[in-house]
């Protein structure tokens, strides 16, 4: 039997949101959710069995079938799949902007400034953030949708608060530009693709769940929600219905998403393949996976993003069992970096592999996270950088790259428009091959600083996350403590992924007894001398003052007693337990609205205990 749901009361207070129809739609995908169960399950098992057997990621046997499909590995390899056409608003996305519909404990109108920003900013698509970036506090999911929902439907409040924002945007873009970058705000609503972000496979929702007491799909509901609410408009208008589907590990993964894509259409009696969709390849495990994920979608695959922090992340996890894999500093893990340049070179080789139509598949590079605000000399550096990463992707065949804020769409756009070309589907790259080489070239680390100062920035960059998670701000503007006050280094916008590989990394050193490379005065370690425990403590509390002394500005006075402590207790907790939790995410859901430590403490011990007595992660909304 498919379970019955529950809706909290807080779902209750959007009926324009949580609609009877959307109620239906759920219900038409509730029997999915033992699948995807399952398939978590299966997911938990392979890493725990990796671990256990010491044993690294490998490709799939050609003969194998893709589970919950008849597609064998060889066939998807050679492209013998009928993939989705490009529909004619995805076929030129030089730049996609990413970010949340709604701010945390927002007025409606004043969520709506979000979409304004995002419609008006001349991004050729924007990808409304329900997952990494979007805040969970209250009621901000179902705000998020409400925001969209109005924005799409040119609701007059929307219209109103886009003339307002439009305004203010053009006065900003006289000063840093000295012109105006919206001439008509009605037509530039027009210009930019709405694309939606759903949370990942492993997610729970908070406003949704079994009757039974047990969790729902994060997933499901977030696809319900978007597509119920505004399928009817987009088609109308002649728009592509678009999601980005993020944390996909294995083609089993895809063709479950698969799956709840098909029940959804025919729920709704839309056509197979309306539905689009791309996927972030931000686990290691799906850069093995690559073609038969493309397979898996194929009715509605139109192409891979690359991330960096998740992916850096995944491959941390990944090896949690490898005592020779420590990672460098941070800042040393660019795109170009060992196992990062490997990735990136099959995802571009796999969006280039035709199908058996010819058709082949976009590749939309990754985040440029900077934000033009601070000394002119530190923008002028930032803003330098930021071209140069986007004219490298541009020539290694990205079709075009994401920004994290609408500041920049204007700063990178020019490295593809001045190519000229819609993108670069089918550009030719040698094949992808699956042998012991490709598979060592995924795990590649080359030689890198590992200091103190790059330990006391994995710390102070956690710790100001899981703070500003807490506050509701899962998009947030950060920067190490020790630079506070100087605008010469410029506030990068950070959102889950930061979080999750500076806790991965900090693990790493801890654990597998990482060697500094060089001497530091201020604490006395000395290059070759190890990352302890002793020296963990010491940094972690360093840091964590800085952040009580630091200003308004940087650290909001109201978080230093209620969720700064409890980011620094989880901080603690997941470092240094011997265990490596799977997701620093979860422990942050689990404390969500809580501003009380010893509650805190709590729920972090029921965390880590069952996960390590059970192997199962604690994700239902304790406060349902």
């Amino acid at each position: 039997m498919p379970p019955r749901l529950e809706f909290r009361s807080s779902a209750k207070a959007y009926p324009d949101v949580v609609t009877p129809a959307a109620m239906a739609a759920l219900e038409a995908l509730a029997p999915l959710e033992g699948d995807r169960r399952q398939v978590m399950a299966a997911r938990l098992a392979r890493r725990a069995r990796r671990h256990a057997e010491r044993r690294p990621i490998e490709f799939l046997s050609p003969e194998a079938v893709i589970p919950r499909t008849g597609i064998r590995v060889a066939d998807a390899r050679a492209g013998l799949f009928d993939g989705a056409e490009i529909p004619k608003d995805l076929r030129r996305q030089w730049i996609q902007g990413t970010g949340p519909a709604t701010k945390p404990r927002a007025s409606t109108r004043a969520g709506l400034r979000n979409v304004a920003y995002a419609l008006l900013s001349g991004a050729d698509g924007w990808m409304f953030d329900g997952e990494d970036a979007l805040g969970q506090v209250q009621t901000m999911s179902l705000d998020n949708h409400r925001n969209l929902k109005l924005a799409i439907a040119r609701d007059e409040l929307f219209l109103e608060v886009a003339r307002e924002v439009a305004a203010e945007m053009n006065a900003w873009a006289r000063d840093f530009f000295g012109r105006e970058i919206i001439a008509d705000w009605r037509e530039q609503l027009e210009f930019t693709t709405v694309l939606y972000r759903a949370r990942g496979l492993h997610l729970d929702d908070r406003h949704v769940r079994c009757a039974d007491g047990t969790g729902f799909s994060a997933s499901m509901v977030d696809l319900v929600l978007y597509v119920v609410n505004n399928y009817e408009r987009l088609l109308a208008a002649g728009r592509s219905i678009v999601l980005y589907l993020p944390k996909i590990q294995t083609a089993e993964e895809a063709a479950l998403w698969n799956d709840m894509l098909h029940a959804l259409q025919h729920h709704l009696g839309l056509p197979a393949g309306t539905i689009k969709v791309y996927v972030l390849v931000e686990q290691i495990e799906a850069t093995f996976q690559l073609m038969e994920i493309r397979a898996a979608l194929a009715p509605h695959f139109v192409g891979f993003n690359t991330g960096r922090w998740d992916y850096i992340n995944s491959v941390s996890d990944a090896l949690a069992w490898d005592e020779s894999f420590i990672n460098p500093n941070i800042d040393a893990i660019v795109m170009t970096y060992g196992y990062m340049r490997t990735y990136e070179d099959r995802v571009r080789r796999a969006v280039n592999i035709p199908d058996r139509n010819g058709r082949c598949a976009l590749w939309q590079g990754g985040m440029e996270t900077n934000i033009p605000v601070g000394t002119p000399e530190g923008v002028a550096a930032g803003m330098t950088r930021a071209v140069a990463g986007a004219e490298r992707e541009q020539r290694a065949g990205a079709s075009g790259k994401w920004v994290a804020h609408w500041k920049m769409v204007h700063i990178v756009r020019p490295v593809w428009e001045k190519v000229g070309e819609d993108n670069q589907l089918g550009r030719p790259f040698p094949p992808l091959t699956y042998t012991e080489e490709d598979a060592a070239g995924l795990r590649l680390l080359e030689p890198a600083p590992r200091t103190v100062r790059g330990a006391r920035d994995l710390l102070s960059v956690a710790l100001q996350y899981g703070n500003a998670f807490g506050q509701g701000y899962q998009a947030a503007a950060l920067k190490p403590a020790d630079f506070f006050g100087d605008d010469s280094v410029l506030y990068l916008m950070e959102d889950m992924a930061t979080g999750e590989i500076r806790l991965s990394i900090l693990w790493e050193w801890l654990h597998k007894g990482a060697r500094f490379s060089e001497d530091d005065p201020e604490t006395g370690v000395r290059a070759g001398e190890v990352f302890d425990r002793r020296l963990f403590d010491h940094l972690l509390e360093e840091e964590y003052q800085k952040l009580r002394r630091a200003s308004h500005r940087d650290v909001y006075e109201e978080s230093k007693d209620t969720t700064l402590p409890i980011a620094r207790e989880i901080v603690a907790a997941y470092v240094t337990h011997p265990l490596k939790a799977p997701w620093y995410i979860d422990l942050l859901n689990l404390n969500l609205d809580n501003h009380d430590l010893g509650r805190a403490r709590e729920r972090i011990s029921l965390y880590l205990g069952t996960y390590e007595r059970e192997g199962r992660r604690v994700t239902e909304n304790l406060d349902f």
